[in-house]
């Protein structure tokens, strides 16, 4: 998906500033708020815009996904799982 803009972005540079980040990532759609951030705490960071999760996870990860095989019996078992969670949200809640 798609990374959509965000409110804040000051205070959220300072709060990761603060507990002692050095990269962030934000939305590209922000990056003309950057003009608004005091000088000292675009030093402090490295700051990337990304627009789109794909962006996200290469720079956030350090190796690739691998994908997940399913055989028969780790299908059935999901299946079992989905289902006892829809029942259990069906289910009245008892006090």
């Amino acid at each position: 998906g798609n990374a959509l803009p965000i409110g804040g972005l000051k205070e959220k540079l300072l709060a990761a500033l603060r507990a002692g980040m050095t990269t962030v990532l934000i939305p590209e759609e922000n990056a003309k708020d950057l003009v608004d951030i005091p000088a000292n705490v675009k030093a402090g960071l490295t700051i990337i815009p990304v627009s789109h999760v794909r962006e996200v996870l290469k720079i956030a990860l350090v190796r690739d996904p691998v994908p997940v095989e399913w055989d028969e019996a780790a299908e059935e078992a999901a299946a079992l799982a989905r289902q006892a969670r829809r029942d259990e949200v069906a289910s009245p809640t008892a006090h």
